[in-house]
Formats: structure tokens, C-alpha cells, sequence
């Protein structure tokens, strides 16, 4: 809250003090938290985003390219592992049970876990070239617990389904090498979801929910060991990292401690600060040294995945300061009315976003800015 200033009669090199600083900061630019914050909107509309999952989980389910063996559909990073964090909170905001959609989802996923080892990779090496079955196989692990905790969270307890998902996971956890703590992950060139930077994506998104997974499970002495393993990694490897992956570790470092010190943690808040623009939003294109694989221009604006990630990781750190404030209105601002999701653009094509295909970072994004405005996870 700012306060008017009185005229009153003051020294004249106080005067001339106060003007130098006036002069100064009019050549200065100001940042975006600086900025006088415009009208905004008030409420977004909780139907119409989860209209809009549950819609691009049907359609996902009906790719053919989805299809798998078993009567299963493969899992993907864009698409379900934000709609299975993100969705199942909508069912308390709006008072509804899961959809045919989100059970469906779920169903193929435990079947999956169930005969594990009868299921086949989603890649084969002979398909993909040499390692893609590896890489397939520990993504797969890691997702398939990712995405049945996002639905034992609400309940507050993990099923014994979860716990083998976990234990899948956990069995394909890298011992030796330089992955060693976290899973070699697939690697098509894709960013963020399949590519270098997605082996410590996902290694602390992974953190992330086993720290905040239900009935105390980061403390079973079973897991001991493997998260540790999985700590030595996060911070071995947190100084070569984009900006993308440090605010997963920061949202990871609410629960699961030691992954951050006090230095590292206030020089990664301020350089988070310093990449939000005058709008508000954040934009995956500063988050990262980016190129795609097209050599087309980066897209530039705000993006609803920048902004809800970003505001989701401060907020699990209980920071409220005036750069969360503009991001939470920009996300109130800018959710789609017609669709009910938030733009996101390819950091590897020039997509049509109207195609199913382009609307995969929108897909992610609107999961990120669900779970920000809900300030659940």
C-alpha cells in the first residue's frame, strides 16, 4: 500500500535529494513487480478447465499411437502427469467424482503396474535404436507412481497398488554412473519432456511427490537409502541446470529437505523474480537457453506452464511477495474462456496450437495453473 506525501515546508537539500532520486528513477525501467497492477479478474472457471482435461485425456485415449499392449495406453509427461496432479483436485473445488475419462486413465495404469513384468516398453530398441527401452522402461516406473499418488493424495492414503509402482520405480533407480540416484530418462530431443534436461526434471518432480505422497511414506526405512541416493543427485547436478528445473527443485525443497541452502535458495527466488515480465506471467523462453529443432522464433509471451510452475514452487515455500501476487493474476486473466486452458507454447516446433499435437504444452499448462490457483497439490 502506498501512502500520498503531505506538502510541507522541508530542507532544500532534502528537496534536491528527493528530486535526484525522481530523476534516477525515471531513467530507470521498473520491474515488473514494480508495476501498477490493472484491473484483473477475480475467479476462473473450474468447470471448463476440467472440461478441458478431461477432454484431451479422451482424445489421448483414442491416438492410435497411444495404443499399447494389454489393452493399455501409453502415459505421457505433457499430457496425464499434469492432468493426474492437477484433476483430481478439481473434484473438491467443483464437488464431482472422477470421470469415465480419469478412470479409464487409471485403470490402465494399475493394470500396467499388475503384470509388470508381462507388459512390453513403450519404445523397443529395435523401433527407436539402442537404450530406448531402458529409457521407456524407468520413465514409465516413474510416471505410473507420479500418476496414481496424484490420486491416493485427496484420500490420504496410498494403495497397494502405489506402493508397487513405487517399488517399480525404485528397482530401476540408477546406482552407478552419472545418473546415478535418478533414472536415465527418454531422450527424443523433446524439451522439457524427453530430453538431456529431463532426467533431473523428472528425478525432482519424482522428489517432489514422494515427499508429499500420504501415510508418511518418505519415511518408510525401505525408501531410506534410494532417497537419499536421490538427494546427492538433485544437488550434484543442480548448478548445470536451466532455470526450468531449479523451480521444480525449489517446489521439491518445501518438503524434501536438504535439496536447497539459504544462498542457493535466495539467489534462485530473485533470479525467478527478475525473469517475470510487465505483464505479470512468466515465459518458458527465459526459463531456459532453448533453440528448436525448426530454427523458428521462441515464442516470447507470457505462457500459462512458465507462470503456473512458478507460482505453484513459491507458494509451497510459503513466499507471498508481490511477484506471485501479479503471476496469480495473470493466471486468473488468462485462462481461455472458450476452452477453459491456458496457452503454452512448443519450445521445439512452430505447432498449430488449434492441432492436438500443439495443444500438448497448453495440456501441462493448464494442469501447473490448476494446481496454483488451488495452492493444492
Amino acid at each position: 500500500m502506498s501512502i500520498k506525501p503531505t506538502l510541507t515546508t522541508v530542507p532544500l537539500a532534502t528537496f534536491l535529494a528527493a528530486a535526484c532520486l525522481l530523476a534516477v528513477s525515471a531513467v530507470m525501467p521498473a520491474r515488473a513487480a514494480d508495476k501498477p497492477t490493472p484491473a484483473v479478474a477475480t475467479d476462473w472457471d473450474r468447470q471448463a478447465a476440467a472440461r478441458y482435461l478431461d477432454s484431451r485425456e479422451v482424445w489421448w485415449q483414442s491416438w492410435d499411437r497411444a495404443q499399447k499392449d494389454h489393452g493399455t495406453f501409453c502415459i505421457s509427461c505433457h499430457t496425464q502427469a499434469p492432468f493426474a496432479l492437477a484433476r483430481p483436485v478439481l473434484h473438491t473445488e467443483i464437488g464431482e467424482d472422477p470421470t469415465a475419462a480419469e478412470t479409464a486413465m487409471v485403470a490402465s495404469v494399475e493394470k500396467r503396474v499388475r503384470i509388470w513384468k508381462e507388459v512390453l516398453p513403450f519404445y523397443s530398441d529395435a523401433v527407436y535404436g539402442a537404450g530406448k527401452e531402458v529409457e521407456s522402461r524407468n520413465a514409465e516406473a516413474v510416471l505410473n507412481a507420479v500418476i496414481l499418488t496424484g490420486y491416493d493424495a485427496p484420500r490420504r492414503h496410498l494403495r497397494d497398488v502405489t506402493r508397487v509402482a513405487f517399488d517399480n520405480a525404485w528397482a530401476l533407480q540408477s546406482k552407478t554412473g552419472p545418473a546415478a540416484g535418478a533414472w536415465v530418462w527418454q531422450n527424443f530431443d523433446y524439451t522439457p519432456w524427453e530430453s538431456k534436461e529431463s532426467e533431473f526434471y523428472w528425478a525432482a518432480m519424482f522428489a517432489e511427490v514422494v515427499a508429499n505422497a500420504p501415510d508418511n511414506y518418505r519415511n518408510d526405512p525401505q525408501i531410506i537409502g534410494n532417497l537419499a541416493a536421490l538427494r546427492v543427485y538433485l544437488r550434484g547436478h543442480y548448478d548445470q541446470q536451466p532455470l526450468l528445473n531449479k523451480i521444480v527443485v525449489l517446489w521439491a525443497s518445501a518438503q524434501f529437505s536438504g535439496l536447497l541452502g539459504p544462498a542457493e535458495r535466495k539467489s534462485l527466488i530473485a533470479e525467478i523474480d527478475g525473469r517475470q515480465r510487465e505483464d505479470g506471467g512468466w515465459s518458458l523462453t527465459d526459463l531456459g537457453t532453448w533453440q528448436r529443432r525448426d530454427k523458428t522464433p521462441l515464442e516470447t509471451r507470457s505462457d500459462g506452464y512458465a507462470t503456473g510452475i512458478v507460482v505453484l514452487a513459491l507458494e509451497e515455500n510459503h513466499i507471498t511477495n508481490a511477484y506471485v501476487r501479479r503471476g496469480y493474476e495473470w493466471l486468473l486473466a488468462n485462462q481461455d474462456k472458450t476452452t477453459g486452458a491456458w496457452p503454452a507454447w512448443s519450445l521445439n516446433k512452430n505447432r498449430d496450437p488449434q492441432s492436438n499435437v500443439g495443444q500438448f504444452m497448453s495440456d501441462a499448462a493448464t494442469g501447473y495453473a490448476v494446481l496454483a490457483l488451488t495452492g493444492k497439490h
